[in-house]
């Protein structure tokens, strides 16, 4: 269980955060968007248990950091391993073990809460019982929203629809969360809060990007300052 220290702020650079041995490896990962450079020369080492916060300004490169960690981009330069693996060797071996969640919940307007939930998981390579599904609902207060379309959700439900997964069992031991705090109310950011926290009490990894203050900040975290 991580004990309270002080928070420490870094700009690119070696750094390292949680327990143990690196789990999570990045070595002078550098970004660019077409002819401009976001960033370069970053390097991080999360262990078990460890938080990792990205910040910055719009633009940048926070979800571009974010997707590259996830694998969802390739870096311009640099290597990303898990475990002291290339994640590219690796392939579905380590998208398995994580959970992305983009800024912008990716529901289908068309599909109920739980054909959502369902879809999303099994994207992951992830196919839980109808019952596991339903609990998951039910963590994010969505139980009665079960059969309704996704499109008819407020932009907060949306928000804990796409949360939901990180309650499914067994949780991925990667989260990488774009502004998960993003539309929720005082209740739900505290549910938030707590997952997060009892995730890496279990050696969990989180990585996240967050504008405003979350409820984490006295949790000992690696901060990256784009």
């Amino acid at each position: 269980m991580p004990t309270l220290a002080a928070l420490t702020t870094l700009h690119p650079g070696p750094a390292q955060t949680g327990g143990g041995a690196s789990i999570l490896e990045l070595t002078a990962i550098a970004c660019a968007r077409g002819t401009r450079q976001l960033f370069e020369d970053l390097d991080a080492h999360v262990g078990p248990g460890g938080l990792l916060r990205v910040s910055g300004p719009n633009g940048a490169g926070k979800t571009s950091l974010l997707r590259t960690i996830s694998g969802l981009s390739r870096p311009e330069h640099g290597a990303i391993r898990w475990q002291g693996e290339d994640i590219r060797r690796l392939g579905e071996n380590y998208s398995s073990q994580l959970i992305y969640i983009g800024h912008a919940p990716a529901s289908k307007a068309e599909l109920s809460v739980h054909e959502n939930l369902a879809v999303s998981l099994a994207l992951q390579g992830r196919r839980p019982a109808a019952t596991q599904i339903d609990a998951a609902l039910q963590a994010a207060g969505l139980s009665a929203r079960r059969a309704v379309p996704a499109g008819l959700l407020s932009q907060g439900q949306r928000r804990r629809l796409a949360l939901a997964r990180l309650t499914v069992q067994p949780p991925a031991p990667l989260w990488i969360l774009d502004e998960p705090f993003t539309a929720l109310d005082a209740t739900a950011r505290g549910w938030l809060v707590g997952l997060i926290q009892d995730h890496l009490r279990g050696d969990g990894i989180v990585i996240f990007t967050s504008h405003d203050r979350t409820g984490l900040e006295a949790l000992p975290q690696q901060v990256i300052e784009l």
